[in-house]
């Protein structure tokens, strides 16, 4: 049974030379079809399925796919998308947090942004770009 488990690997194996393979693209993809068809199963839909049966095939036209550079370019393209969505997702916990810790305030004279921390009253507030004094409440 082993010899026979072997056999077929080395058959895979060689039928994959020179195709693309699975990429973290692939996985997305894999992922996005999973919660479809997930998703397919509590609301009965035939959209869902077939948009998950429409990405299975890209999936494996990707995975087997000779033209290695036009994947590659694919592959780049969702990286770089990825990339920028989790950047937008790490400013927007910044903020989320910086408003949770402190009071941003703009200064009356000159517009400046001024970061107080919350909880600490009413306070004067000491503007460092034109030095005007306000009063706010942390």
């Amino acid at each position: 049974m082993k010899q026979h488990w072997n056999e077929w690997k080395r058959r895979w194996q060689q039928f994959m030379i020179g195709r693309y393979g699975v990429d973290q693209f692939a996985r997305f993809l894999n992922v996005c079809i999973i919660l479809l068809l997930a998703v397919n199963l509590f609301l009965r839909t035939h959209i869902l399925y077939w948009m998950a049966v429409v990405l299975l095939v890209y999936s494996y036209y990707r995975m087997f796919s000779k033209h290695i550079s036009a994947r590659f370019q694919e592959n780049e393209w969702y990286l770089r998308l990825r990339f920028r969505m989790e950047e937008k997702a790490k400013r927007w916990d910044y903020q989320i947090r910086q408003m949770i810790k402190y009071h941003i305030y703009r200064c009356p004279g000159c517009g400046q942004k001024i970061r107080i921390p919350r909880g600490k009253g009413r306070i004067s507030i000491h503007c460092p770009k034109c030095h005007k004094d306000f009063t706010k409440r942390s």
